[in-house]
């Protein structure tokens, strides 16, 4: 016997496919009387005149002059320390690899 849950779930999912088939149908036939008619004309709509007109001019932008500013105290940097050198490393040779053998497909004999 199935527990609570399940049949709560699975009435759930019955009732919402139920949902989803008849939303589709009913906007299967709203599409359906919705669609224009090819035997209907529509209307001509004249085409308005449209005015004239010059936009006023642009008025002139002028800038702030720029700041001037205050000069840098220069800066002095004690000198860089000496490095000690890097250990030599040794790789070891690269391995070879080995190559892979050529495969020839075999000739089909000839069918008397």
């Amino acid at each position: 016997m199935a527990s609570r849950k399940t049949r709560i779930l699975v009435f759930f999912l019955a009732a919402l496919l139920l949902a989803c088939v008849g939303t589709s149908s009913a906007a299967r036939h709203l599409e359906e009387e919705a669609a224009p008619k090819e035997e209907e004309e529509h209307p001509v709509v004249p085409e308005l005149p449209v005015p004239e007109h010059e936009l006023p001019p642009l008025p002139k932008v002028e800038l702030p002059p720029k700041p001037e500013l205050p000069p840098f105290p220069e800066v002095h940097l004690p000198p860089k320390p000496e490095l000690p050198p890097f250990p030599k490393v040794e790789v070891p040779p690269k391995p070879e690899i080995p190559a892979i053998p050529e495969f020839h497909f075999p000739e089909p004999e000839a069918k008397p």
